[in-house]
């Protein structure tokens, strides 16, 4: 896909050598179309890292897409350098005057301590409470997942008694969700926490749907009926080697990990990992773009439509019947 992103992303050139066609700026505003426009809240600490995990993830599809990276103003990271942060990153009051298509909220490091004691928990709940208004949909990941549960549904995170750690087998709970079309009856996902959101809690919400479980790691995916919150307990946008770099730092810390599950061949850490969750990545990114993004969302990001849903109005055969199909 065309993919926008700001000049001089370091992401930029690592797609190019993956052959991943990356627009500048200058080359997007000579085409006539109208992109979607993605706003991508980045928690994680190794922020280019997580932008270039999610940019390959989002170049796979025929749309042009625009990317918008923010950060909490509340917060000042340790593990990216400040240049990066002032040249690519913007905050809420930045972009609160704007509309956007959709909105990725990703994972943070922080989740054994209470929502309320996270330095900017008032800030995103600023932009979840924003993005109501603001955003067709939203893609909660791992404690991004977490907290938006918390925040809209007040459904808590329950300590676990060890890591969750490793790669694990997932089946779908509802194969007609357009999120999981074209997902296999066993797909696999990398998953590091120590915090979990109980099975039973999210099924007594009448107003989630549970899409996909795993006998190991509980909940993977869930939605809101409308899908315009959807929430990812894993991590799909891992790279091959991301468990194996923080199994590895865990280790220097002395922190006594346990070797990732089904991660390395015979539980060998010399040998290299397997990539068994790819093929399923790209799936849901594009299905997230395709169907909860490009088909839900108004030419006229102004007539973003609250009560717009997309799989349970005009819809026949998986197709957006009403006005908002472009």
């Amino acid at each position: 896909m065309p993919i926008k992103i700001p000049n001089d992303l370091p992401a930029m050139k690592i797609l190019q050598e993956e052959h991943i066609f990356v627009m500048d700026e200058k080359m997007a505003f000579h085409q006539d179309i109208r992109p979607l426009k993605i706003l991508i809240m980045n928690l994680m600490p190794t922020k280019i890292v997580t932008e270039t995990q999610l940019l390959r993830m989002l170049s796979n599809s025929p749309l042009q897409v625009e990317i918008t990276l923010i950060h909490p103003a509340s917060h000042v990271s340790k593990n990216t350098p400040q240049e990066h942060m002032l040249a690519f990153y913007n905050t809420f009051d930045d972009i609160k005057d704007q509309k956007f298509d959709g909105l990725i909220i990703t994972g943070a490091p922080v989740e054994n301590l209470e929502f309320e004691e996270v330095t900017y928990w008032e800030e995103l709940c600023r932009l979840m409470e924003w993005s109501r208004e603001n955003v067709t949909t939203t893609l909660h990941i791992c404690w991004g997942a977490q907290a938006g549960m918390y925040y809209h549904y007040g459904i808590p995170k329950v300590q676990l008694e060890k890591k969750l750690f490793g790669v694990y087998p997932h089946h779908p709970r509802k194969e007609a969700a357009r999120i999981l079309r074209g997902f296999d009856d066993t797909f696999y996902v990398p998953h590091s926490r120590y915090t979990t959101t109980r099975l039973e809690d999210v099924l007594n919400q009448p107003r989630l749907d549970v899409l996909a479980t795993s006998e190991d790691a509980g909940l993977c995916i869930c939605a809101s009926h409308d899908r315009r919150r959807i929430f990812v307990t894993g991590h799909l946008e891992y790279d091959r080697d991301t468990l194996k770099l923080e199994y590895e730092r865990d280790r220097a810390k002395g922190l006594g990990t346990d070797i990732p599950k089904n991660y390395f061949p015979d539980d060998d850490p010399s040998k290299d990992p397997y990539y068994k969750w790819k093929s399923h990545a790209y799936l849901l990114y594009g299905n997230w773009l395709n169907y909860y993004v490009y088909q839900a969302t108004p030419f006229d990001l102004k007539d973003v439509n609250k009560d717009f849903l997309p799989e349970r109005k005009g819809d026949v055969n998986g197709q957006n019947t009403g006005k908002n199909l472009r």
